[in-house]
């Protein structure tokens, strides 16, 4: 198995970019079950052939994709190695954040420190203070 390189921060930018738009994503997903010709995904979606081809160019520029020459057409696929080291990133920040929750549970579990049985001062007067229970009065 080749070593997995980490993504620089351009690459997450670019990566976290491709996969924003619903469109997208959906042409990743179909570009990983099989390769197509931008044509034949642009006949998919409700938008022109160019705003098709922009969507594939972000892709590509994240790496997400790769793109070739057949004859006339322009052949899309997924690239295995891009997803596989944008997988690996999103592992990372699962394990990030499954730590800390694992941490704020612990925290969470511990009991609470005894606390000393102390009766709230009465701060209301009694009997010996009240002037009218003097004598003569």
């Amino acid at each position: 198995m080749v070593a997995q390189r980490e993504l620089s921060e351009a690459e997450v930018d670019r990566v976290f970019h491709a996969l924003a738009t619903s469109t997208r994503r959906d042409i990743l997903r179909r570009t990983i079950e099989r390769e197509q010709s931008v044509s034949t995904l642009a006949s998919e979606y409700e938008m022109s052939f160019a705003a098709v081809q922009k969507h594939v160019a972000v892709l590509e520029a994240a790496n997400l994709i790769v793109k070739r020459a057949e004859g006339r057409e322009r052949l899309v696929r997924a690239n295995p190695e891009m997803i596989a080291r944008a997988r690996a990133l999103l592992a990372r920040y699962e394990e990030l954040w499954r730590s800390r929750i694992a941490r704020l549970d612990d925290l969470l579990a511990e009991t609470p420190a005894p606390t000393t049985d102390r009766t709230p001062t009465d701060t209301t007067s009694t009997d010996t203070d009240d002037p009218r229970t003097e004598e003569g009065v």
